[in-house]
């Protein structure tokens, strides 16, 4: 294979969808633009990791991020590139109401977007940049007085959230260009430990989970909030529980009547408790990792900070820090964390993945350890689209890594 031209994502796609070698991947229509891909979640008891992973498998190898006998077997993982590569493709389209994930057999359906010009336009750009120096300091005055109505959300009305940086001329300000145009998350819900719900958000306005209705904010300024919704599901329909369970799940979630409301904004991604319920959180800037942390009723709270991430990820490249954590867990209604009760004993939980962090991740991976160790970082200055001309600099990685990983980016461009 080492000799071949790679294919793109969807010339291999369609490649494996005429193999018919997996099992639930066929087209959905007849004039070959649309089709169906198995989607079991591992948490199913059907589950067989050789059948439906399979997929998903095959093009972690085919992009050489997977080698059978030596790494290990990580199905989720394989799952998750694959989803990314489709949402960041311009080849592809979700078809979210023809998705059939309750069934036995659960599949997603995707449209085969026509075959448009080459080029690529801004919105398809994903450049990290940290602005440095005196104009990076009055165009981040700017942005901040631009994107305050997205850091406290609009349907919430004003409030003045404390930034979480403890410097505020801090490591790093992202471009707008990745900010702005990735609010997307993963929402996944759990009840005992036991996954009952998955959404994947697409609205910049992000996702209300709640379980009645949502709560009135600034209709009358704004217009209709166009958040979705993640509603908690009837304990009686998510298969079978124990009596006391349901019970106690029935009696917590009268309390949560008026959820959370999540969102993604220029300076990270936020939270705004509405219900009655108590809720507590962890994450990467949590004040406490032993004990827990709770969520004040009607007030904003920050749970990553998009300057720290971006500058945990440039440590991480260079081989200065660990990996950035970028996942958030919510539990409601119980004390979060609790050393003394795990997170899967716990009646309701979610866990939050913001997209931009998995794509940054994946867009700049730590190179191999045979690589050369780090020595003076190349830095690239480029012009930061918008109004402004502050000069701005790439994440600065030592040179041959660069190099390494420009190659890289060339092939994953138009998947």
């Amino acid at each position: 294979m080492e000799g071949d031209v790679k294919m793109h994502l969807k010339e291999w796609l369609v490649a494996q969808i005429d193999s018919e070698q997996y099992e639930g991947l066929q087209w959905e229509t007849p004039d070959r633009t649309s089709f169906r891909i198995p989607w079991k979640h591992a948490a199913k008891k059907d589950y067989k990791e050789e059948d439906d992973a399979a997929l998903f498998k095959a093009w972690a190898v085919y992009k050489g991020k997977y080698k059978e006998g030596s790494d290990k077997d990580n199905p989720t993982m394989w799952k998750t590139r694959l989803r990314c590569a489709l949402n960041k493709s311009t080849d592809f389209q979700e078809v979210p109401h023809l998705n059939q994930l309750d069934i036995s057999e659960p599949y997603k359906v995707y449209s085969i977007k026509p075959t448009q010009g080459t080029g690529s336009g801004p919105s398809d750009s994903r450049v990290v940049v940290v602005q440095t120096g005196y104009d990076s300091l009055q165009q981040s005055q700017v942005k901040i007085q631009n994107s305050k109505i997205m850091t406290e959300h609009t349907y919430c009305g004003s409030e003045e959230v404390p930034p979480h940086s403890p410097n505020p001329l801090g490591p790093s300000i992202l471009s707008p260009t990745l900010t702005i145009s990735d609010f997307r998350m993963e929402l996944t819900l759990f009840y005992r430990g036991e996954t009952v719900m998955e959404l994947s958000t697409s609205s910049p306005d992000g996702c209300f989970v709640l379980q009645g209705c949502v709560p009135l904010g600034n209709e009358r300024i704004y217009g209709p909030c166009s958040a979705q919704q993640l509603f908690f599901p009837a304990p009686a329909s998510v298969g079978p529980v124990e009596p006391s369970i349901v019970k106690a799940l029935g009696q917590l979630l009268a309390h949560l009547e008026r959820g959370v409301l999540l969102w993604v904004a220029p300076d990270g991604l936020f939270i705004k408790r509405f219900c009655q319920g108590r809720v507590y959180w962890s994450g990467p800037i949590a004040p406490h990792k032993e004990r827990p942390n709770k969520l004040d009723r009607e007030r904003t709270c920050k749970l990553l900070d998009m300057p720290v991430f971006v500058n945990e990820l440039q440590n991480y490249l260079q081989r200065k820090g660990p990996k950035p954590n970028y996942e958030i867990d919510l539990c409601f209604g119980e004390e979060y964390p609790d050393p003394n009760v795990p997170k899967n004993m716990k009646l309701i939980t979610v866990n939050v993945v913001p997209l931009f962090a998995v794509e940054l991740l994946q867009r700049w991976p730590l190179p191999d350890a045979e690589t050369e160790s780090p020595g003076p970082s190349t830095v690239k200055e480029e012009m930061c689209p918008g109004p402004t001309s502050a000069s701005c600099v790439a994440v600065a990685v030592p040179e041959q890594q660069a190099l390494q990983r420009e190659q890289e980016e060339e092939e994953e461009e138009e998947e």
